[in-house]
């Protein structure tokens, strides 16, 4: 029987199915082996340099910006917090940033399209874990690191290489599970 484009019409539907079903055992096998996490969001950055970059001070916090320059040679790994005060799960993650700061982690923040006075009175009411804390009101550097939304985390070693990327809020449970591996793995 010869192919019209009417049997072939009639047989894409079929395609897609055994193509859905494939890749569909490849994701199952995947989460067997281990190969495959369904929560993860790829980052082109992991195992890079951040991109150049020239944030200025959030107004009224007196911390500096800073620059992609400033994150090579490092004396410590560090964290770079993309954040807003209207993102609330900022607020969920806010208490463990407070924690590494107190404990001598460096935490470098990043404020997302933000009022400058509803940062810093977010900051006021909450406790300021940052270093340095760059404003990016136009969202250019948070689009130039990937960043899909707020609050976002890198972990960038001592030569500025970021090493893990975290999309969404550190709970309690990333701390230990993630973030206190590596820091230790980087130091």
């Amino acid at each position: 029987m010869p192919l019209t484009s009417r049997r072939m019409l009639m047989l894409a539907p079929l395609g897609i199915a055994v193509a859905g079903g494939a890749g569909f055992y490849a994701m199952l096998r995947g989460l067997g082996t281990g190969s495959y996490d369904p929560r993860g969001v790829p980052s082109v950055l992991v195992g890079r340099a951040a991109p150049p970059f020239a944030l200025p001070p959030l107004e009224a916090t007196g911390l500096p910006g800073f620059t992609d320059a400033e994150l090579r040679d490092l004396p410590a790994p560090i964290l770079v917090n993309f954040w807003a005060s209207w993102c609330v799960p900022c607020i969920i993650e806010h208490p463990q940033l407070m924690r590494l700061a107190r404990e001598g982690v460096a935490v470098w923040g990043v404020n997302y399209k933000d009022k400058p006075a509803d940062a810093a009175q977010f900051l006021t009411r909450h406790g300021n874990p940052f270093q340095r804390l760059g404003a990016d009101q136009p969202g250019r550097v948070a689009i130039d690191w990937g960043v899909y939304g707020v609050p976002e985390t890198y972990l960038l070693d001592r030569k500025g290489i970021v090493r893990w990327r975290w999309p969404g809020p550190v709970t309690p449970e990333v701390l230990e599970q993630d973030i206190r591996p590596l820091l230790r793995r980087h130091a």
